[in-house]
């Protein structure tokens, strides 16, 4: 019963962590949020079934495009476009050619560059383009994805922490605790995270964009983690919001992919 309790809190330190949700604990401990990360893909359960909330009462009264972006924009709102900041964040430091330390600089100030404006346009607008794709063609299928797609592309962060190793100051890092490597637990309970999505999602899905989906998630983590290996020698917070997003886009673009062969 204690350890239920525990994790049942260390979903909603992840809950507070990545939403606007309003979450108050009468007790904190620092490492409560490295150990909450094994909870990131359920958080991607609710923020993809609040998603697919919104685009299925919105369809009722709109179009699928008005519905699609209407989706979006809620999603953006309940997570503060927490991972969004740091795909422009990461792009900006990693769009050109600067080296490691200066990277690891452009990434910090908080003003938006071109790198950083043209990846987030065009990563929102890929993800908008693909989902209303999906809703003309199976809405059903859509809204299963979305859910699956949020799930799955959190869990592809806990890889990425478990990969690389830290490549700013942890001792100066916005959310020091997650300036650490993940751990075997972490990558379990992830595991059975994405176990849970992918059966939810399964029933609505056709299988084969379902394994389009699935195979996209390896081979987007895996370069993206080369990508951080090779220019930073590792990862920083914004480089995990932008996994987040890549997977999640390719997830969608691979499930499209496959539906419409």
């Amino acid at each position: 019963m204690h350890v239920l309790a525990h994790e049942c809190r260390l979903f909603l330190v992840a809950l507070q962590f990545l939403t606007r949700v309003p979450l108050r604990f009468s007790t904190w401990q620092d490492e409560w949020l490295q150990a909450s990360a094994r909870h990131f893909a359920g958080v991607g359960l609710l923020v993809g079934g609040f998603a697919a909330g919104v685009l299925w009462a919105a369809a009722h009264f709109y179009g699928a495009l008005l519905a699609v972006l209407l989706s979006l924009v809620a999603t953006l709102w309940l997570t503060g476009a927490f991972h969004e900041d740091g795909l422009a964040d990461t792009f900006d430091g990693l769009g050109g050619s600067a080296d490691r330390e200066r990277a690891l600089a452009i990434m910090k100030d908080s003003r938006l560059g071109t790198y950083g404006t043209v990846a987030l346009v065009a990563v929102l607008a890929l993800k908008a383009s693909a989902l209303y794709a999906l809703a003309v063609r199976d809405l059903l299928a859509a809204l299963a994805l979305l859910p699956l797609a949020h799930a799955v592309s959190r869990a592809a962060t806990v890889a990425v922490l478990a990969l690389l190793p830290y490549a700013g100051d942890a001792e100066h890092a916005k959310a020091k605790p997650l300036a650490q490597r993940a751990d075997g637990l972490a990558l379990f309970v992830t595991a059975g995270w994405v176990v849970i999505a992918f059966g939810a999602a399964a029933p609505f899905v056709p299988a084969d964009a379902l394994l389009a989906a699935a195979l996209a998630v390896p081979v987007a983590t895996g370069l993206m983690a080369r990508w951080l290996r090779r220019r930073l020698g590792g990862f920083t917070g914004d480089t995990l919001g932008a996994t987040q997003q890549l997977v999640e886009l390719a997830m969608l673009l691979a499930a499209l992919a496959a539906m419409t062969s």
